[in-house]
């Protein structure tokens, strides 16, 4: 079943891609996070997927992959750490890739059924150290774990986006390129500065 929610008033499908910010400045544990945020390319440091039903959303972290639960559309990040292994993370915004397919609604049902079961069917299985190694399927980091699953579906979320002067780098899957690449709704509250447009 396809499930519709918010969260800090944006609405969202089973299957759609939260995008966060490591950190929450104004806790110390928060300050921690932020800091390994600033390791990631872009403002876009984690994300998760919302799944259903409700505010079920499910991510790959330090607890390996999990689902944790948004209570009542808020992004709580303090309510929300001990399920999550003690991420502390503020709400960026919601990416949905299949909104530009342009697909019939059977079509797109079946695809984000298919989401929501690939990324239900590896919870248990740990964190993914190694991050040039996007295509195993035995750990997942956060992208990866989102990478794999619109794989299923056919949609690449991974862009080429490389760190300078680190060959390689080009297979990680960032989620500042997810969230570049794809159909995105930002947050009010992350809103901190225009975006430069391109030349």
């Amino acid at each position: 079943m396809i499930h519709t929610y918010q969260i800090e008033g944006i609405t969202l499908q089973t299957g759609d891609i939260i995008c966060t910010m490591n950190g929450k400045p104004d806790i110390l544990p928060g300050e921690f996070w932020r800091l390994v945020g600033r390791l990631v390319p872009g403002d876009v440091d984690h994300i998760a997927i919302y799944i259903g039903p409700d505010g079920r959303c499910i991510e790959a972290g330090t607890r390996g992959v999990i689902t944790f639960d948004v209570p009542d559309g808020h992004w709580d990040t303090e309510r929300m750490a001990p399920q999550r292994g003690h991420l502390f993370d503020s709400f960026y915004g919601v990416v949905s890739p299949l909104d530009v397919h342009g697909l019939a609604e059977e079509e797109e049902y079946e695809m984000r059924k298919t989401i929501a079961s690939y990324c239900l069917a590896q919870v248990g299985k740990p964190y993914n150290l190694n991050f040039l190694n996007a295509e195993t399927e035995e750990s997942f980091y956060c992208s990866q774990l989102a990478y794999k699953a619109y794989q299923q579906i056919g949609i690449d979320l991974n862009t080429g986006l490389a760190m300078e002067q680190l060959p390689g780098t080009n297979a990680i899957i960032y989620p500042q390129e997810i969230w570049v690449a794809f159909s995105h709704r930002q947050a009010e509250s992350s809103k901190h500065e225009p975006v430069p447009s391109e030349q």
